[in-house]
C-alpha cells in the first residue's frame, strides 16, 4: 500500500471484532494509534498486540491525530458509547454493526459518519482470514464512502456499498445462517450426548448438508420427515422431546416451516432419507 493511503485509526472496543480487525489493519500498513475500552484488561491486552497502540481510559480523542475511529462494541451498547465520544471536527467515525443504522452516529459532534461492517462470526481463539470476509460500507456522501472503501479494500477482497435497510436485511439473514444454525448444532450435540454417542457421527451429514445448500437453493434439496410428511416419525420425535419443551416447540415450528416452504411442484418421494 502506498504510504499516503495509510490511515491512523482509533478502535473503540476490544472484543472479538476489534481483536481481529486491529491486526488486519496493521498488516495492511494502517496505524492503530489507540484502543479505547471501558475494561482496562481488554484494552491493554489488545494494545499489547499492536506496535503503536496506546490503551485509553477516556473517550475523548481530540488530542489524537486520527483519520478514522472505528466503533466495535455490542449493538446494545453502541448508542450509549457513541454519545460519549469526542473527536476533532471532520473525523470519520464508523461503527461495525450489521443491524444499527448509520443515523445512530449523529450524536458524535463534528464527525463524519460511516459504517464498516465485516460480515463474519468472530472468536478471539479462532484465526480468520480478512481477505475472504465481506465488508459492507455506508456513508452519506461519496467522499466518505470512498475513504471507507479504501480502508476496506486494503484488508478484504470483497467490499460492497450498501444502504442501512439492505444491511439490516443482510444481518437478519446472517442470524439465520450463523446464530440459529449454531444453536441447532448445539442441540444435536446434546441429543447425541444423551444417547452416549460420539459427537463426530454427524460430521459427514453436516458437511454434506452445507455443501448441497451452497451449490443449490436449500429449499430445493430439502430432505427428511418434514418434507416427506412422515407424520408418524414427526409425532415420535415430538414425544421424545417432551422433557425439553422449547426444543419440542422449535422442532414443530421448523417442521411446519419446511412444509410451508415446499412448493406444489416438489414431490416428497423424490427426497432421499435425511
Amino acid at each position: 500500500m502506498q504510504e499516503n493511503r495509510s490511515k491512523r485509526v482509533i478502535l473503540v472496543g476490544a472484543g472479538n471484532v476489534a481483536w481481529h480487525l486491529a491486526p488486519a489493519l496493521t498488516a495492511a500498513e494502517h496505524q492503530v494509534v489507540a484502543i479505547y475500552s471501558r475494561t482496562p484488561e481488554q484494552r491493554e491486552a489488545l494494545a499489547s498486540r499492536l506496535p503503536h497502540a496506546t490503551p485509553l481510559a477516556t473517550p475523548d480523542f481530540r488530542s489524537l491525530d486520527a483519520d478514522l475511529v472505528l466503533i466495535a462494541v455490542p449493538d446494545a451498547a453502541l448508542e450509549a458509547v457513541a454519545t460519549q465520544l469526542q473527536v476533532n471536527e471532520g473525523t470519520l467515525v464508523a461503527h461495525t454493526s450489521g443491524s444499527q443504522p448509520l443515523s445512530l452516529l449523529g450524536t458524535v459532534k463534528g464527525a463524519r459518519a460511516g459504517v464498516f461492517y465485516p460480515l463474519q462470526t468472530f472468536s478471539k481463539t479462532k484465526p480468520v482470514d480478512f481477505k475472504t470476509i465481506p465488508i459492507l460500507v455506508e456513508a452519506q456522501d461519496e467522499q466518505t464512502v470512498a475513504e471507507l472503501e479504501l480502508v476496506a479494500n486494503s484488508i478484504s477482497q470483497q467490499v460492497h456499498h450498501v444502504t442501512s435497510g439492505s444491511r439490516k436485511q443482510l444481518h437478519l439473514a446472517a442470524v439465520f445462517a450463523c446464530n440459529f444454525t449454531n444453536h441447532l448444532l448445539g442441540i444435536t450435540q446434546e441429543l447425541l450426548q444423551q444417547a452416549k454417542l460420539p459427537a463426530d457421527l454427524l460430521q459427514p451429514l453436516i458437511q454434506e448438508t452445507i455443501a448441497k445448500a451452497l451449490q443449490q437453493h436449500p429449499f430445493n434439496v430439502q430432505t427428511g420427515p418434514a418434507i416427506r410428511h412422515d407424520e408418524n416419525v414427526v409425532q415420535e420425535h415430538l414425544r421424545m422431546l417432551q422433557p425439553e419443551p422449547l426444543y419440542q416447540e422449535l422442532y414443530l415450528k421448523l417442521t411446519r416451516s419446511i412444509q410451508a416452504a415446499s412448493g406444489p411442484h416438489k414431490k416428497a418421494e423424490e427426497n432421499n432419507a435425511g
